[in-house]
């Protein structure tokens, strides 16, 4: 017998609304060339209904891409809404592939039009010539005096927004299973794959991150995304910021250190997300600055070192909240919330459990399986496995793919690429991705693990490790350092230090010291480039 229950369709629509008529006096604040820009988001919504009309004026078909280049504004998220608002889907390209990544990736999506940020258009102009698919290229002015390149296809987005009038595009998708956003992964193997995000999918990832098992969202906070707007959706920090009520705070272009916790400061910031690289860069600036309104400080992308999270909690009081996610996932899987069973417990014990990815949301399930027979392995925080994970908001294919692929278990789970072990709580201990498992003599040596002890020297600002070959155990961790300014470590000094920490077979055979680690299009350690570049590098023989 079927329920007899109203079906109103999921959709990021119900989201915009919901914002515009319950939070019309809240505000998004923007970061530009020339200053800081405040809009209400009824101001918000009135551009962004001028721009449903907009892009409805380029002819983009039913279903088709439009693309966006652009860093985290208000003018994104008017797109975040417009695009699959009218029955497109928004594909947020990553200005920080490689050139043949951009192209393959907007040619693969077969976007009709692209939205992009002035201040970027000397990038996306190197790639113009080879994006023959493309048929507009809208200017969004963002404060930068660059030249507008000499192409027929270029419309500035002034001027084609005076020429509509604003539409109510409240009921255009009646479909909640329909495309609503395309992501790709970073492609650190082979071409990126595409994500197709539904409106079910991202109404239902919103509501997750407004409950106490995620982020808390409420009206009362001040939200600044620095991670970008083009990595996984900000991991639907806008979408979900909008339905919750929450004053935005976008960082434009600058996200340098001293920029970004200026504006923590001054805009009484509540919560903010980024990557590790982000707030390792802040700890020096902690002391000068006044945070004492932030209450979450989210962090992603990779595994967040103890000794970061605690340089926090010793500086301002206040730990970082680890999370864990692909952009499969949404990008959500897991957050470290801190349940009260652990409320009693030493504080050295309760940072254990922050340097956990912590528990999957309503929404995800996880399992851990092992490599050879595929059968679920215990949660008793001592098995580890390949992480698998299903839900209403993660990938069960990729975009123009036949059917599943390798990636997806007969039954149907996302196979994450990630080792991990679960405790009996079921918080998530990330071991490391099976690729960067260092097997050295039949014993597997986790990176993440050796690179955040490393990384608990005082000395050290970022540490890497590899796998290098061995003649006797096949292979053996290098590590790659990187020193803090104004401080000083030896080789010997380090290795001291980590023998009090591990066990002699864990220990890295040699350690090299480089200027900084190389990172990926959003803003992990790229181990691919270490691997071409050391992995012939000679261990010295004992």
């Amino acid at each position: 017998m079927q329920s007899l229950m109203q079906d109103i369709p999921l959709t990021t629509n119900w989201i915009f609304d919901r914002g515009v008529q319950y939070f019309g006096t809240k505000t998004v604040t923007t970061v530009t060339a020339t200053g800081r820009q405040t809009q209400s988001y009824a101001d918000v919504a009135e551009e962004t209904r001028r721009l449903a009309a907009a892009i409805d004026s380029l002819g983009i078909s039913p279903g088709g891409r439009v693309g966006t280049f652009a860093w985290n504004t208000a003018r994104h998220l008017g797109l975040y809404f417009a695009i699959p608002g009218t029955g497109r889907i928004m594909h947020t390209v990553n200005i920080r592939y490689f050139a043949e990544q951009v192209i393959y990736t907007v040619d693969h999506a077969e976007d009709e039009a692209i939205f992009v940020d002035r201040s970027l258009l000397p990038l996306l102009g190197q790639y113009l010539p080879s994006l023959h698919g493309v048929k507009h290229v809208i200017v969004m002015d963002d404060g930068a005096t660059t030249e507008i390149p000499d192409d027929p296809r270029i419309l500035d987005y002034d001027e084609l927004l005076a020429s509509v009038e604003p539409i109510d595009f409240s009921d255009r998708v009646s479909d909640e299973r329909q495309g609503a956003a395309l992501c790709y992964t970073t492609g650190t193997t082979g071409n990126p794959k595409g994500v197709l995000y539904s409106h079910r999918s991202t109404w239902l990832h919103s509501n997750a991150c407004l409950t106490t098992s995620v982020f808390a969202l409420t009206e009362a906070d001040r939200i600044l995304p620095v991670v970008p707007m083009f990595h996984a959706n900000a991991w639907g920090i806008p979408y979900a910021a909008f339905l919750a009520g929450s004053a935005l705070v976008m960082p434009g272009a600058d996200l340098s250190p001293g920029s970004l916790i200026t504006l923590m400061e001054s805009e009484k910031v509540t919560i903010a997300a980024g990557v590790p690289t982000i707030w390792m860069g802040m700890v020096p600036l902690l002391p000068d600055h006044d945070l004492s309104r932030l209450r979450t400080i989210i962090c992603g992308g990779s595994a967040v070192p103890k000794a970061l999270s605690e340089a926090w909690r010793a500086t301002i009081g206040l730990p970082i909240t680890q999370a864990w996610g692909m952009t499969e996932l949404s990008p959500l899987g897991s957050v470290c919330i801190m349940r009260s069973e652990f409320d009693d417990l030493p504080e050295d014990e309760r940072a254990d459990i922050r340097a956990t990815a912590g528990i999957a949301p309503p929404g995800v399930e996880l399992r851990i399986v092992d490599a050879d027979t595929r059968q679920p392995l215990p949660w008793d925080d001592a098995a580890s496995g390949e992480l698998e994970c299903r839900g209403p908001w993660i990938a069960k294919q990729y975009f123009k793919t036949d059917e599943p692929g390798e990636q997806f278990s007969p039954d149907g789970w996302l196979r994450t690429g990630d080792v991990a072990s679960i405790s009996p709580l079921g918080y998530l201990r990330l071991v490391d991705r099976t690729k960067d498992l260092i097997k050295s003599g039949g014993e597997w040596i986790s990176s993440v693990d050796l690179e955040n002890t490393i990384m608990g020297h005082p000395a050290v600002a970022e540490a890497a490790v590899i796998a290098v070959p061995h003649p006797k155990w096949s292979e053996r961790p290098l590590a790659c350092v990187v020193v803090k300014p104004g401080e000083s470590v030896t080789k010997e000094e380090l290795l001291a230090f980590l023998a009090e920490r591990l066990t002699k077979w864990q220990l890295p055979d040699d350690i090299v010291f480089i200027d900084e680690v190389p990172k990926t299009s959003v803003g992990k350690f790229s181990k691919k480039t270490l691997r071409d570049r050391f992995g012939d590098h000679a261990l010295p023989s004992v």
